[in-house]
């Protein structure tokens, strides 16, 4: 299972998110007789990067072949890079011999579906979306900015 939010969806603790993907997967793992081998979890970490610290031990994991399955909510928490995201769609996990499924998306790169043909499309919506949203933060602070607005989230000091 692997489960990520990014750091704007995400707090200190673990969020509600975090726990409701985490039910997902395990419904869908208890529902098709699989076995959990481990749970990589990426809390508070943009889909734009792949370096990631639960991602990067689930890598690993496939190079050492203890995992042969990769289990996703959907395909943007695999990632939001569309050129990288299909790298390991497309090539590393086929080269491993890993399946990979998004769960609400229903992809499932074991069976031939036309939900995976348009998967590369997905991507590139997530990466659109992932763009776009920071377009939309940065103009905010922008505007704030020239407004004089204060721009941190603690203040340092109450008068």
């Amino acid at each position: 299972m692997y489960i990520r939010l990014s750091r704007e969806d995400g707090d200190k603790q673990e969020s509600e998110s975090i726990g409701n993907q985490r039910k997902i997967l395990q419904r869908y793992i208890k529902e098709n007789d699989l076995t959990l081998i481990k749970e990589y979890i990426d809390d508070g970490v943009s889909g734009t990067t792949f370096n990631r610290p639960g991602f990067n031990e689930l890598l690993q994991d496939i190079e050492n072949k203890s995992i042969n399955m990769v289990i996703t909510k959907d395909l943007s928490r695999l990632g939001r890079d569309y050129i990288k995201t299909g790298e390991y769609i497309e090539n590393y996990f086929p080269e491993k011999n890993i399946r990979y499924v998004a769960i609400t998306d229903g992809i499932d790169t074991y069976i031939d579906s036309t939900n995976n043909d348009i998967t590369p499309f997905k991507a590139i919506m997530n990466d659109m979306y992932a763009k776009d949203i920071s377009k939309k933060i940065r103009s905010v602070y922008k505007e704030k900015q020239k407004q004089g607005e204060y721009l941190c989230s603690i203040p340092a000091y109450r008068i």
